[in-house]
């Protein structure tokens, strides 16, 4: 099975001007035809430095693909760069030019000499049409190796590989095998306990297990490889089953669920309806459950002017005038040392219950946290 590494190419990417999301769709891409990524790279608009790190990468993967680069301007260095890494000289494409004539004419406008540049790919390179754009790709293959050169605009990329990389790939590889993920969330667990619980998984190659930290969560990556689907989702299958047993009720979803859509469902098997209210958490909480538009749920966001009790009465109150059974309050503070202390208030046909939690990571990430922990807190009481 071939691997690959991804160069995305760009000055304005490395300065944060823009944010580089080709190689997202890309590693997705890889995944979805079973070929291993190992690495991913950025680097400036400069020849010599593209051109090194096509080298290095050429020495590990079976497949480089770079995005950007292939535009009509001087700063748009890939071809040449791409030339050099294998040694040979760019050279000009008069059926390419036609292409790039022929798109510029379908929008209305005439295409420069600068565009011309663009007809320029290294000797020996396989040129793409881009139908959506006026950068052509190229595909070189070399000592049993290759490189794919993409533009950096994405809707031409993700054009570009559903429509013609795809097909060459599975072709050039015969390519069988599909890789697919599922994540089991987790919450009210740290990722050193999870850690604890199932790093002995952690080493396992196929399916590979993998943990990823958010303030007041924890995600738990499962990726398998095979040559089926179905083959794919039982190996998924028997080590989620494994995870769970070990995990147990601190995994609250899977995939696309989240603690709020978990919640929504409580309260739609108990037919209840719910008041949350939150303050000193920039909102975080209340504009989750807003954002499911349910009419279970009624939520709000008080300024930090209001203390503990003003919160708990107004969540009171809010509850009788909503005629809903469940209430939430929670105020989070700053307290001594940077941290951050969470007074959460939960009341329920079945229970009532007043907790405090701690938090003493980043501020910036404190809001976060608070919000899960209170999702948390309201799942396991709402059972």
């Amino acid at each position: 099975m071939p691997s690959a590494e991804i160069i995305a190419i760009g000055t304005e990417l490395l300065l944060g001007e823009i944010q580089d999301t080709n190689t997202r769709d890309l590693a997705l891409f890889l995944r979805a035809h079973g070929i291993d990524l190992y690495r991913t790279t950025i680097v400036g608009d400069n020849a010599q430095r593209i051109a090194d790190v096509i080298r290095d990468a050429l020495t590990r993967a079976n497949i480089v693909i770079t995005s950007g680069g292939l535009g009509p301007t001087v700063d748009d260095p890939t071809r040449e760069a791409v030339a050099l890494a294998i040694n040979e000289p760019v050279e000009f494409q008069p059926a390419l030019w036609q292409q790039i004539q022929a798109r510029f004419d379908r929008f209305g406008r005439k295409a420069t000499d600068n565009n011309r540049r663009q007809a320029f790919i290294p000797h020996g390179a396989i040129p793409v049409e881009n139908m959506v754009g006026t950068a052509p790709a190229f595909i070189v293959e070399t000592n049993g190796v290759i490189i794919i050169s993409l533009p950096g605009v994405p809707r031409e990329l993700q054009y570009i590989l559903e429509n013609e990389i795809s097909g060459y790939l599975n072709k050039r590889y015969d390519l069988r095998s599909i890789i697919h993920a599922r994540v089991l969330h987790t919450a009210g667990i740290g990722e050193s306990q999870v850690d604890e619980l199932i790093g002995e998984f952690e080493t396992s190659t196929n399916p590979t297990v993998g943990l990823l930290a958010h303030p007041g969560q924890t995600d738990i990556r499962i990726t398998a490889k095979a040559e089926t689907r179905e083959e794919v989702e039982k190996m998924l299958d028997d080590m989620s089953q494994i995870i769970f047993a070990k995990v147990g009720e601190y995994i609250y979803g899977v995939d696309a669920e989240t603690l709020e859509s978990v919640i929504l469902k409580q309260l739609e098997t108990h037919s209840w309806k719910m008041v949350v209210i939150d303050s000193g958490l920039e909102g975080q909480l209340s504009r989750r459950f807003l954002e499911l538009h349910s009419p279970r749920v009624e939520a709000k966001n008080l300024p930090e002017t209001h203390t503990e009790e003003e919160v708990l009465a107004a969540a009171i109150e809010m509850k009788k005038r909503f005629s809903a059974e469940v209430a939430l309050s929670i105020i989070a503070r700053s307290a001594e040392r940077h941290r951050v202390n969470a007074s959460m208030t939960f009341d329920s046909p079945e229970v009532h219950l007043h907790q405090t939690r701690s938090y003493g990571g980043s501020p910036l990430l404190s809001s976060q946290w608070a919000a899960n922990t209170a999702l948390d807190f309201i799942r396991r009481n709402m059972k």
